[in-house]
């Protein structure tokens, strides 16, 4: 999650960006690439997909910013932009490949064998999935989901509530026996 003051300055960035300044979209880009490669990770499973995905993002970026009109709503925005190349990756694809915990990194292995919740993530639909990975390991809120995903606040609470019951139910069957 943003501090004030982190907002504040990303604010500054995508005006300064939007009248042109090639500083400001750099600093932009040098902020957010990390976070939406982790989010096109998350939902493609798949390295180098993230990296394409991220690149079309950036695209899709430089391309529409004049067109944000509110400056606070860019973290959600590129949220949706990411989610959206993504899927479209995953559609594209012709058959399901998923990472195997023996092709993840030490840390990202010890993560998945402690807690199981990559593994039971795959098991989601992307919509469920997404949603997920929006609200725990993006962060972002309620609000910024309902752009990101452009739908109404009241769907993305019952979208969360039901990934939420289904991630339950595939915890108890493989976890709680």
């Amino acid at each position: 999650m943003q501090s004030p003051k982190e907002q504040i300055v990303n604010e500054l960035l995508v005006m300064d960006a939007q009248g042109g300044d090639a500083k400001a979209m750099e600093k932009l880009v040098s902020f957010w690439q990390k976070p939406l490669w982790q989010h096109a990770f998350r939902l493609t499973d798949d390295s180098q997909a993230a990296w394409d995905v991220t690149q079309q993002t950036w695209l899709a970026i430089i391309k529409g910013l004049n067109k944000l009109h509110d400056p606070a709503k860019f973290k959600a925005w590129a949220y949706r932009i990411t989610t959206n190349k993504s899927i479209n990756w995953i559609k594209k694809r012709e058959a399901s490949k998923y990472v195997s915990i023996e092709q993840l990194g030490d840390h990202q292995q010890k993560e998945c064998e402690e807690y199981g919740v990559k593994e039971l993530l795959e098991k989601l639909g992307i919509k469920k999935k997404t949603i997920l990975c929006l609200y725990y390991l993006e962060q972002l809120s309620i609000y910024e989901i309902s752009i990101a995903l452009n739908i109404p606040q009241g769907t993305v609470k019952s979208r969360l509530f039901n990934a939420r019951q289904e991630l339950k139910q595939l915890w108890d069957k493989y976890f709680d026996n």
